[in-house]
């Protein structure tokens, strides 16, 4: 189904929210690209999917926007039919266990509640997952 029309009105990987909006069990540092179905976030600085617990993880952006940006930049640089299903989630960094934590993620049986939408946008033509 076809919701919107670009990729900049479209709600790819969830709807935008702001940290500070949620009622978070734990406060976030920030939001993070997960990699649904897996324990895996998108690194910002390799631009692959680490394991949650890996020491060299560094997933977590200072806004929505930003790490949209980073899981669209992924997604290109993939180019596979269909794309993974990718989520932005917040996530916070925790400095005695020293890793990352998902404060909210998206767990696998929660998938049936997502459709695969159709962007298009920049001349190119996306599939994305967006939350009914």
């Amino acid at each position: 189904m076809n919701r919107m029309n670009n990729a900049k009105e479209t709600p790819f990987l969830g709807d935008t929210f702001q940290l500070e909006a949620l009622p978070l069990p734990r406060p976030a540092d920030g939001y993070a690209v997960q990699y649904l179905g897996r324990d895996q976030l998108l690194d910002k600085q390799q631009a692959i999917f680490l394991p949650i617990r890996h020491p060299a993880l560094r997933a977590l952006h200072e806004s929505f926007a930003a790490a949209r940006q980073a899981a669209l930049d992924w997604l290109r640089a993939q180019n596979t039919t269909p794309p993974p299903p990718l989520a932005i989630v917040p996530a916070a960094f925790d400095t005695i266990s020293e890793r990352h934590v998902l404060i909210y993620g998206v767990l696998p049986e929660q998938m049936e509640e997502w459709e695969v939408v159709q962007v298009t946008g920049a001349g190119s033509r996306w599939q994305g997952y967006v939350r009914l």
